[in-house]
């Protein structure tokens, strides 16, 4: 490797030291672990998956699990690690999955030309995880970002009531914004082409680290990850979240677990709007929105480090309260 090479090349997300994953889990208090899970009947596609834990030398069994799924075109193994280490040191077991198409899933890259495989994928793998004999009783939440929260509130309406204590929503992709969405007539000439195509990669679209990253070190370490797509959507996949961003748009009233949401004012990826309007419809009657002016899209990593403490409090404040025993008289 060239001396250009080695300095262009991706290093931890977190920087150069410590030198390894389970050094940096060790120093945050958690511990990980990463497998491959093959769903029932849906050989040969496999899940790339990981779990983060409270360190086993604190003796404290974890109070619930998390079930986190990444946006698009990113992955479990780069920034999206963060999020899920600062819970495992607070005392949650999380757990994700690449989905397919992406990071080191199976399928070709950033392509989803149907969600509902997808859906059924990580919910097997989930279901598989609460199983666990050593995980029998915990409560259990989804968490999800952007694209995630979407896939969340899908695996919600096609899971019984009560199935999931409640679910955190990280700027969710109910809509595709306006701001990003094509214009008309080209969703529908997109999706007329896209029976004929569906793997081209040619939809045009803004830079999204830039529309999401606020901080510009933080891009620059974005831009790094080894395993994010960064071409242009594929017309299939762009067909599909238009088609599955429509119909949640039109089921938010059917919403019914405990929620909440976190996005920022500034968002021109997902649209605060509809974060609004999920808020207003739901059916849940346990809900919080909470907005933050002049935030971003990446919420948990892009923002300056105060504004993460800030949203990471929020989420962890609204999970302890709904994994602590309610008091009796």
């Amino acid at each position: 490797m060239t001396q250009e090479g080695a300095q262009q090349a991706p290093v931890n997300f977190w920087g150069e030291h410590p030198a390894t994953e389970a050094e940096y889990y060790a120093s945050h208090g958690a511990e990980g672990e990463s497998s491959y899970f093959t769903p029932p009947g849906a050989s040969p596609r496999r899940l790339f998956t990981r779990a983060w834990r409270p360190a086993a030398a604190g003796g404290t069994p974890p109070r619930a699990l998390v079930f986190m799924v990444h946006g698009y075109g990113n992955d479990i193994s780069w920034t999206f690690q963060s999020t899920a280490v600062f819970l495992a040191r607070s005392g949650f077991a999380c757990f994700a999955a690449d989905l397919p198409g992406h990071g080191r899933s199976h399928g070709l890259r950033a392509f989803v030309p149907a969600l509902e495989p997808a859906v059924a994928d990580l919910l097997a793998f989930f279901r598989s995880v609460k199983q666990r004999e050593e995980h029998a009783g915990l409560p259990c939440f989804l968490f999800g970002e952007s694209m995630g929260g979407a896939i969340c509130l899908l695996i919600h309406l096609r899971t019984p009531p009560g199935e999931w204590t409640g679910a955190v929503l990280v700027a969710p992709m109910c809509r595709i914004s306006d701001r990003i969405r094509p214009p008309w007539p080209l969703p529908q000439i997109l999706t007329l082409v896209a029976r004929f195509a569906p793997t081209l990669p040619i939809v045009p679209t803004a830079d999204l680290i830039e529309k999401s990253v606020k901080v510009p070190a933080k891009r620059l370490v974005s831009a790094r990850n080894p395993m994010r797509y960064n071409g242009r959507p594929r017309l299939g996949t762009v067909t599909e979240l238009l088609r599955a961003t429509d119909e949640l748009g039109a089921r938010l009233g059917e919403v019914s677990v405990p929620f909440l949401v976190v996005h920022g004012s500034a968002d021109e990826v997902t649209d605060p709007a509809v974060s609004r309007a999920l808020y207003e419809a739901a059916a849940s009657k346990d809900k919080t929105l909470k907005m933050y002016d002049g935030m971003l899209h990446s919420m948990l990593f892009g923002e300056p480090d105060e504004n993460i403490e800030r949203v990471r409090g929020d989420i962890l404040a609204w999970l302890n309260e709904r994994c602590t025993p309610a008091a009796t008289s």
